[in-house]
């Protein structure tokens, strides 16, 4: 079987990062809520016409919670089927990773406050 080429294989690999970003977003209700908020605060940028250094810095955490919250439930996804019963290392486990995305989150808080706050006021 000959090798498939550079190309070939990242047109695959995107293909395989599509469909899990699809698969996250369409079972997960955490993610949902995270991509409603990002399309909330996507508008507000455009009301508020916020600068291009406000917009990287909302992209960036907008990516960043997002990202760190598909890394969240691959977590759990995998802890889940190594050990279905409850087991205590696998909670500390979740727990970390969850604890992962609030700090995420927070900080995305604290972006969207410093952004939007003198815009509002």
């Amino acid at each position: 079987m000959p090798k498939e080429s550079f190309l070939v294989n990242r047109i695959k690999s995107v293909g395989f990062a599509l469909k899990g970003a699809f698969l996250l977003i369409r079972t997960e209700a955490s993610i949902k809520i995270q991509v409603f908020i990002a399309i909330v605060m996507t508008a507000a940028g455009f009301y508020f016409d916020i600068s291009n250094t406000e917009w990287i810095l909302q992209i960036f955490a907008i990516a960043l919670v997002l990202g760190i919250e598909g890394m969240n439930t691959a977590v759990e996804k995998i802890a889940d089927y190594i050990q279905p019963e409850f087991d205590v290392k696998i909670g500390f486990i979740k727990d970390i990773s969850a604890g992962a995305v609030m700090l995420v989150s927070i900080a995305s808080t604290i972006i969207g406050l410093i952004i939007y706050l003198p815009k509002v006021i």
